[in-house]
């Protein structure tokens, strides 16, 4: 009854909404979704200033007229990841195998072989609840996740990521995770956020030298039998579907040093990125914690000065 409460009314009525237009032909529901995204890039300046932001820290040199059509190819994407959450939480799995293509899966099948978990890097890509799905209805997994503080959507998240997948762990439960990697699990973790100065380094990202990075990829992959591999999943035109890719690191992971093994992830993400930037979540202020609390933040206007 507690998800009733009038509170929770219009959590529901966008959420019947959404499963409304999950059932609409995908060539529609991209089109709603880019639709919807134009009218974020108009509504939401402050999410749009912090974007646009994020790419000038990340490509300096790119022609601005090329950052600013890139930055709206992102909010367009932005709405489609609003239907894809709903196709990834509602279709059943004979829709979402019509949409799947899978590369690089003998990658899981020789870690299966040898015994050991798959520690999975996965980064903030607009397709990532679609992500998770689509790599349940191949192997069922589970994931690391932060719960959610509408109550509602808790329930409807953890429910609708765990329909072709095993269960979620909360982010701050290091020891279930570390377990089923031992038990040899495929366990997703993204590690390309900035989590704050706890359990982090300061290590290069793209032209930013200092981006704060966790080392919570070295307690997961050094403190449990497993290898770590790195999956992305991308969109592909022409509403032809999804291609899911499972690829080793280009450098080992994890090396003995926490900070090695930042600066191996940043490199993977630069390299997912690269191959897809406009379906990054360019949103995030991925840039916000400095080494020093007296270092201008690079949002603000004084560091742009700076840089001019």
């Amino acid at each position: 009854m507690y998800f009733l409460h009038p509170k929770f009314w219009p959590t529901w009525l966008l959420v019947a909404l959404l499963y409304t237009i999950s059932w609409l032909p995908f060539r529609v529901q991209l089109a709603l979704g880019r639709g919807l995204g134009g009218l974020f890039y108009k509504a939401m300046p402050k999410r749009v200033a912090v974007a646009r932001r994020n790419l000038e820290l990340a490509f300096p040199d790119m022609e601005p007229r090329e950052r600013e059509s890139l930055l709206k190819t992102n909010f367009a994407n932005t709405g489609i990841a609003l239907f894809e959450t709903g196709m990834a939480w509602w279709w059943p799995d004979w829709r979402v195998r019509r949409k799947l293509q899978v590369e690089g899966w003998e990658h899981i099948e020789r870690c299966e072989r040898e015994g050991k978990g798959v520690f999975l890097l996965l980064f903030h890509f607009l397709c990532l609840e679609m992500h998770a799905r689509v790599f349940g209805i191949v192997r069922p997994s589970v994931g690391l996740y932060r719960p959610h503080n509408n109550a509602v959507m808790e329930y409807l998240q953890t429910k609708g990521r765990s329909r072709s997948n095993k269960f979620m762990i909360k982010r701050k439960d290091l020891r279930s995770m570390l377990n089923s990697l031992d038990n040899g699990e495929v366990a997703g973790y993204l590690p390309d956020q900035d989590y704050g100065r706890h359990r982090s380094v300061f290590v290069p990202l793209f032209s930013v030298p200092d981006a704060c990075t966790t080392t919570g990829t070295t307690i997961f992959a050094a403190g449990a039998n497993c290898e770590t591999l790195v999956s992305t999943c991308e969109r592909l035109p022409g509403a032809k579907g999804y291609v899911l890719r499972i690829y080793p690191p280009e450098n080992p992971i994890p090396t003995g040093d926490e900070t090695t093994d930042a600066v191996h992830v940043n490199k993977e993400v630069e390299r997912a990125v690269q191959s897809m930037p406009s379906m990054y979540m360019w949103v995030h202020r991925r840039f916000k914690t400095r080494p020093n609390d007296d270092m201008p933040s690079y949002y603000s206007a004084e560091q742009r000065r700076k840089e001019n």
